[in-house]
């Protein structure tokens, strides 16, 4: 089965070419990142405009790189949501367009299964059931996974995700966006214990996050060094040296907590697997941690290669292809009815 993903919940434009017998046979990345820096975040209006000038492009070369034609696809699939309803807008027109014109299965993807769903794209993937750590962008989440569209709720984030921390806090640093890869390179050379900074809901007794808490402490760390909010001189003033035990501090703090529920979640299901998967996975020192805790108990730790962390095509299309392999995805009249119908906010507990 020959699937084509597309993703554009938000700002990476994602295109794959998946062969459920050979796995991914091309793909390509377009990160907006760039243009997004100098406002320090996403615009949700140049995101859109942004996919739509990409996207076609971008399937042209996949196809051409994988030596393909369209009418050798199969399916072709897109991310419903969750996610930016004008940037979803973009990749689910194409992608049930496209569908319509070759007459073939089209169907739209949830965003957060097909991270969670990424790990099975390495060359020794877990088995069902595992328990997932799920942190991408706003979403910081603990689930039961079973098998493909059985997914329990075990931990969810009560207001800040880890990544918005991470985010947050680099911008008042003046870091810049995206803030998770500056705050970790920046930490490498840091003293994770210089300032000392809250562990959020550590004790709570559940498996709830909550990152709010802590980016107020760092803000409040940083106006104690000198620095006001929104004034870029006394930013600039804090030393290299502070601002690398900053982030040190603020990433031990948000990677104890991780590594912590993750390990209550484990034991409260008795299970042997654990996956992490979603931006905030690439973090180098979020896997070590979790490596040690993990090899310390016994238990089997599964992550996405590096490159697949972000959002990318290579996930929704592997989620869609296995879908379509249980007789899921649209089709003809129902598909045109329905094919560009997106869901900026969509549970994934709540997905079958």
């Amino acid at each position: 089965m020959l699937v084509l993903g597309i993703e554009t919940s938000c700002d990476d434009t994602g295109v794959a070419l998946f062969d459920s017998d050979r796995g991914i046979l091309a793909e390509a990345l377009h990160s907006q990142v760039a243009m997004h820096t100098r406002y320090g975040g996403v615009v949700p209006e140049l995101a859109s405009r942004d996919h739509l000038a990409r996207l076609s492009p971008m399937i042209v070369r996949c196809m051409a790189a994988a030596q393909r034609a369209l009418h050798d696809l199969d399916a072709v699939a897109w991310t419903q949501g969750p996610g930016l309803a004008g940037a979803l807008l973009v990749g689910a027109s194409l992608g049930s367009s496209l569908a319509l014109s070759l007459g073939i299965k089209g169907l739209g993807i949830h965003h957060l299964e097909g991270h969670l769903l990424s790990p099975l794209l390495d060359d020794h993937p877990p088995a069902f059931p595992f328990v997932a750590l799920l942190c991408s962008g706003g979403h910081t989440q603990l689930m039961l996974v079973q098998q493909l569209g059985s997914y329990e709720l075990l931990g969810d984030t009560l207001d800040d995700a880890a990544g918005e921390a991470f985010d947050k806090s680099a911008k008042m640093m003046g870091l810049g966006y995206p803030g998770g890869p500056a705050i970790a390179a920046l930490a490498q050379q840091g003293n994770p214990t210089r300032y000392p900074l809250p562990r959020p809901m550590l004790r709570s007794g559940d498996l709830d996050f909550s990152f709010s808490g802590l980016k107020t402490a760092v803000r409040t760390k940083l106006a104690s060094l000198g620095v006001r909010a929104d004034d870029e001189e006394s930013i600039q003033a804090l030393s290299h040296v502070q601002r690398a035990d900053v982030a040190a501090s603020l990433q031990a703090a948000i990677c104890e907590v991780l590594v912590s529920k993750s390990m209550a979640a484990m034991e409260k299901t008795d299970q042997q697997r654990l996956v992490i998967a979603g931006g905030v996975s690439a973090n180098h020192e979020l896997r070590r941690q979790l490596k040690l805790a993990c090899e310390r108990r016994g238990f089997q730790l599964h992550f996405p290669a590096l490159k697949l962390c972000t959002d990318n095509g290579a996930m929704i299309a592997l989620a869609a292809a296995m879908r379509l392999e249980r007789g899921e995805g649209l089709q003809g009249e129902e598909l045109a009815r329905v094919g560009a119908n997106v869901r900026p906010r969509w549970p994934l507990h709540g997905l079958k």
